[in-house]
């Protein structure tokens, strides 16, 4: 790596240069960041952004979600310096900075390759921002010294990164944006890299230094779990274009479109085929909802299903024919047949007798957990 692109990566001249390091969490305030409009394409063809408003609260952990291709990144960029909006206006703390050249913002970014100079101490790769914005070399081992300490490096910080495991060049890479104290975090799938146990684990480190700090973070993630664990609101992109914005359990619990629904994992579509006041004509059969909404698809969630032994009448009770059983250990996931339809389940595995394969069953769903959505 050239020490261009590093340098990059994590200098932030127009950061302050004086007082605490980050790790100090009454030492500065979180800055909110304002999007109004902005546009970007690539070529003629590309619509990377498609006139995005959207406002994130000072101190927010944030995330973008989305598909490969659909803007998030790009979105990150532009708010970095490093990508030029074609339209449009931002503003970050209430200053306008859509001109602002990269190394006058306030804002440094934790990349999925960590950017990290190999050939370096960690000591070295925490001072290389400092250095560069020409701090003394006192404040800069003051302010490695605390951070490091605050991040939990102070064993580590005389190894050089080559030596060093990948979950310990995550959190290096977040203490050398960190160092710098920036208004805004940028995080662009920091932890994609990692294993599952070792990714869960710096999910929630990631998200204790957020709340220790008060600090403004926008994170970048293709992974819904990912979201929902470690945000206050998710914007979900797709094409270039914000489809839905809320906290987490809204955002999955009453997604607003099809394309959200399905993205958030959510298999169970039907269309509305009739209604009538509460009650609605579906695939599955009649169905009372109790909020039918306007919605021309029905979502039913599969955690929110209850299975009956053999055939139970009642409201909202459908006969089914059990035709899959994955075991997942804490849960049991189910494949129901209902006609010519099919019907995802997941059912908790506590203290209950769990249907086989073959088994006829009753799907009971409580009006209350049917929600109606926009195709």
């Amino acid at each position: 790596m050239s020490d261009t692109i590093a340098a990059e990566a994590i200098a932030s001249p127009g950061a302050p240069q004086a007082g605490e390091v980050a790790g100090d969490e009454a030492s500065r305030e979180a800055s909110s960041i304002e999007m109004q409009g902005l546009h970007k394409r690539f070529g003629r063809d590309t619509v990377a952004l498609d006139g995005v408003d959207l406002t994130i609260e000072a101190g927010e952990f944030f995330t973008l979600l989305g598909p490969s291709g659909c803007g998030k990144t790009t979105l990150l960029r532009i708010l970095a310096g490093l990508e030029e909006a074609d339209d449009g206006r931002l503003a970050i703390g209430g200053k306008d900075i859509t001109e602002v050249p990269p190394h006058k913002r306030s804002v440094n970014t934790v990349f999925q390759s960590y950017a990290l100079f190999p050939h370096l101490s960690v000591r070295e790769n925490l001072a290389f921002g400092l250095k560069m914005l020409g701090l003394p070399r006192e404040e800069r081992e003051a302010r490695v010294a605390k951070i490091a300490e605050f991040i939990k490096l102070g064993d580590l910080v005389d190894r050089r990164v080559d030596q060093l495991s990948g979950g310990q060049r995550q959190r290096i890479a977040l203490a050398r944006a960190l160092v710098n104290e920036p208004d805004v975090l940028l995080l662009d799938e920091p932890l994609s890299a990692l294993d599952a146990g070792l990714r869960s684990q710096l999910q929630v480190e990631l998200l204790r230094v957020q709340k220790r700090l008060g600090m403004t973070f926008v994170f970048v993630t293709h992974d819904q779990q990912e979201a929902m664990v470690m945000s206050d609101r998710i914007a979900v992109l797709n094409g270039g274009v914000i489809q839905q914005v809320g906290p987490p359990r809204e955002v999955y619990e009453h997604p607003v479109n099809a394309f959200v629904a399905r993205f958030m994992g959510h298999d169970n579509l039907y269309p509305v085929t009739a209604r009538h006041h509460d009650r609605l004509t579906t695939p599955l059969g009649e169905l009372t909802a109790e909020d039918a909404g306007e919605g021309g698809l029905l979502l039913i969630r599969p955690e929110t299903l209850d299975l009956l032994p053999g055939e139970v009448a009642g409201d909202n009770h459908l006969p089914a024919t059990v035709s899959e059983r994955l075991y997942r250990g804490s849960h049991a996931e189910y494949r129901l047949e209902i006609g010519a339809s099919t019907l995802q389940a997941t059912l908790n595995n506590r203290g209950r007798h769990l249907p086989e394969v073959g088994d006829r069953v009753t799907v009971s769903v409580a009006p209350e957990d049917l929600v109606t959505l926009s195709e």
